[in-house]
């Protein structure tokens, strides 16, 4: 972990005027939740210090990613793409849902650090679409709803 943060820095390095990240991705291949990666970030941490990056795009629409405290508590003073919706199923979240899962975000972040997120996203693996495109808009459009509504209760 300490050569993947490295490479990531060595990147980054001399790069100004765009935000940088990193996204973890736990799986995209399936829509069978029970053969994705499971697991919270804990063991990434000391990796996610030590990379020079503005913010982590993380993937937290499921329980599979474990307790956002995790994270938050480690890195509450970068910017969270917070996944708040999951890209492998059918019906599309609630925006009340995803509300609650930012408003749990704002113990650790201040409301310009979070930026919503799908849980990595909606395009092909292997030539496989992991969703409809119907699908996908339904849930960028909850996402969107639910911004709106943080818009108004946090500026």
């Amino acid at each position: 972990m300490d050569y993947a943060a490295e490479l990531i820095n060595r990147i980054t390095a001399g790069v100004t005027g765009v935000r940088t990240g990193v996204h973890v991705c736990r799986g995209n291949w399936s829509r069978q939740e029970d053969v994705l990666l499971t697991g919270d970030y804990h063991a990434l941490l000391p990796a996610f210090r030590a990379m020079r990056v503005d913010q982590f795009v993380l993937e937290y629409a499921t329980p599979r990613a474990g307790e956002l405290r995790v994270v938050g508590e480690a890195l509450g003073g970068r910017e969270i793409g917070l996944g708040c919706v999951n890209p492998r199923t059918e019906a599309a979240e609630d925006p009340a849902a995803i509300v609650a899962r930012a408003q749990e975000a704002l113990q650790y972040w201040r409301p310009e650090q979070i930026f919503l997120n799908p849980d990595c996203g909606f395009g092909c693996f292997a030539n496989r679409c992991v969703n409809e495109e119907a699908t996908a808009v339904a849930k960028l459009r909850a996402m969107v709803a639910a911004a709106r509504e943080l818009r108004q209760r946090h500026g």
